[in-house]
């Protein structure tokens, strides 16, 4: 199955929330990961044809997880 480019991003950026939670305290490492699945399950039923809503959760996203990755963030709470 190929994926096309908006898919491919959603899954970069699913990759990169992941990756960032490794940068963090041991002990709330879980908690990271399990507010990133639960964003992203959230938005499960949006229609992969509605460009327009998938742009902006990547744009949301992608500043989430910028500010999510600062060094000071040291546990996140869902």
């Amino acid at each position: 199955m190929r994926l096309s480019g908006l898919q491919k991003e959603v899954v970069a950026l699913y990759r990169n929330c992941l990756r960032a939670s490794r940068q963090k305290p041991k002990d709330s490492r879980p908690h990271f990961e399990t507010f990133a699945r639960s964003e992203f399950d959230k938005n499960l039923s949006i229609e992969k044809r509605d460009f327009a809503a998938i742009e902006f959760l990547l744009r949301k996203g992608k500043r989430q997880l910028e500010v999510y990755s600062a060094p000071g963030i040291k546990d996140i709470r869902s």
